[in-house]
Order: structure tokens, then sequence, then C-alpha cells
């Protein structure tokens, strides 16, 4: 990667609120752009090839792994892997825009020991595991056997928590918003 960009690593357990504020930053006038990641799971809800995600199959997602196309992957589920593709970050540096990602905490970590300096990394905390559990029920996407793993999963994540450069906790939607703009401005020098 030659080119001189900034990365912004948002990470979070899931149902944190990291896509929603993700979605706050990208609705205004910043100098960045979404790095639109690659799973090998079939699509949730109203979910869009290339939109949300580039969506492989398993098949495929591990020749481009073979083959180096990726910066960071993970096989976050059994069988569920999630990366960053090379080209996507090229693509986004070449507009003259700094990438930010949503981004699983082990990705996240990885990224951020790769580009160190050249990339910030925000965790979003939920206040709690409780209303972790209460935010995943009231999406109806996911079956309680889903949920039930990725409470587990998010009960190790926040492990993670400490070995990110700020963390935010959404406790106020608004207030981790504005905190999340706050450093994302001080990074970029807006």
């Amino acid at each position: 990667m030659t080119e001189e960009g900034k990365l912004i690593i948002v990470s979070a357990p899931s149902g944190s609120g990291k896509s929603t504020i993700i979605r706050y930053l990208l609705s205004l006038d910043l100098p960045i752009a979404f790095s639109v990641s690659a799973t090998s799971r079939p699509p949730r809800g109203q979910e869009r090839d290339g939109v949300e995600y580039y969506f492989l199959s398993p098949e495929t997602f591990r020749e481009k792994i073979t083959a180096g196309e990726f910066i960071e992957y993970e096989e976050v589920y059994e069988g569920a892997y999630y990366g960053t593709l090379r080209s996507e970050i090229e693509r986004i540096f070449k507009t003259g825009r700094h990438v930010i990602f949503d981004i699983d905490v082990v990705g996240g970590c990885n990224l951020k020991q790769q580009f160190g300096d050249r990339a910030l990394s925000i965790f979003i905390q939920p206040p709690s595991i409780d209303e972790l559990r209460h935010r995943l029920e009231i999406r109806h996407t996911d079956s309680p056997a889903i949920i039930a793993k990725r409470i587990e999963k998010a009960s190790f994540e926040m492990g993670f928590a400490s070995r990110f450069d700020v963390v935010v906790v959404n406790d106020d939607l608004e207030r981790a918003k504005s905190e999340a703009l706050n450093v994302i401005k001080q990074f970029l020098k807006l």
C-alpha cells in the first residue's frame, strides 16, 4: 500500500451500536469512505452484495486467502469467514479519502498492529451484556441459538477493549456518536 491514507477501525461486540455510529459518521462531510468487508456467510435481512458485504462462497473466500488478496481475515464462526480485501483499501485511498472499517474485534486488533500510527482503533462498548442481549433480540434477525453464540462471543470480545486506542461506551447513542466524531476529527486533523 503506497497511498498515505489513514485507517479508522471501529470494532465492537455485535449489537453494540458500531454500525449505527459508522452510518452517522458517513452521513457527515468527512473525507472518509466505508470499507466493504468480504464474508462467506449468507446475507441477513436486507443486506446486499457489495453494499454491506461482498458475499463470497467459502470456497471462493479460501481461494482469495491463498492468493494473498486479503489484508486481514478471520474465521469468526465455524465456516464463516470475514476479511478485508486489499483491492478495497486501495480503491478508497485512490479517491483521496481515508478508510473507515466496521470490523470484528480480532480483525481490528490485527489491522491496528499492521498499520500502527496510520490507524485509529475505536472500541464501541455496550453498557452491559444484558443490554446487548436485549438489543440483539429486538433486531429479530437471528435465532435464539445464534443470539446465545453472539453473547458468548461478546463476553470474550469485551476483554480486548484495552487494546484499542479509544473506548466509547454506548450507553447514550448521541453522546457516543459525538465522542467518536471528536476523536476521528483529532486523528484526521480536521
